[in-house]
């Protein structure tokens, strides 16, 4: 499998391309988004190794939905067809991988449809602060705590919020206690995400 280096900013694939090849993170962050006709952007997920994407457009030959680029200086593992082939025919253990992966992003999409449709913005906000912290959080000198490298906006587009929102819901958050900002850092304790 050829591995492939990124640049920051560099764009993998481009929304309605069709994929010649599904991703592993090798290293570095990838950012899944949507890009509006205005050139507004909405983040889907950021992601990092061990992460697999492009696959649905890949396995289905169909438009990808959306646009992958590098948010740091990053490689990935293109997976062509032969590579591919040869994993799910012959690596059962793939196989499994990848029905797990898949049963956690449908959990995952429903969650979200959730959100969309029911939860409030306190809800969204730390459902936001859940994701970043499992994708991104490091510990503290308190075990009870997480830190997370992110800015305002960061958690904006993971909640699917406005900055203005989230810059209220973050102040009353560090007002009740269980959360402290500091220059591009958030640190949140773990009982308050649930």
């Amino acid at each position: 499998m050829p591995c492939r280096a990124l640049a920051i900013g560099q764009v993998l694939f481009v929304e309605g391309q069709i994929p010649q090849a599904f991703y592993l993170v090798a290293d570095g962050e990838i950012e899944a988004r949507f890009i509006s006709e205005g050139g507004d952007t909405s983040t889907l997920e950021r992601m990092r190794y061990p992460r697999l994407f492009g696959l649905s457009a890949f396995v289905t030959q169909r438009p990808a939905r959306y646009e992958a680029a590098a948010l740091l200086e990053s490689r990935v593992w293109l997976i062509t067809e032969p590579a591919y082939r040869l994993l799910m025919d012959d690596c059962p253990v793939f196989a499994r991988a990848l029905m797990l992966e898949f049963a956690r992003r449908f959990e995952g999409n429903l969650g979200l449809l959730g959100a969309a449709r029911h939860d409030s913005a306190q809800q969204r906000l730390r459902m936001a602060l859940r994701q970043l912290v499992r994708e991104r959080g490091t510990t503290s000198a308190d075990p009870a705590w997480r830190t997370v490298t992110a800015t305002q906006l960061d958690v904006a587009r993971s909640a699917h919020l406005s900055r203005q929102t989230v810059n209220t819901l973050l102040a009353t958050a560090e007002a009740q206690g269980w959360l402290r900002r500091q220059y591009r850092q958030l640190s949140v304790r773990l009982d308050a995400l649930g």
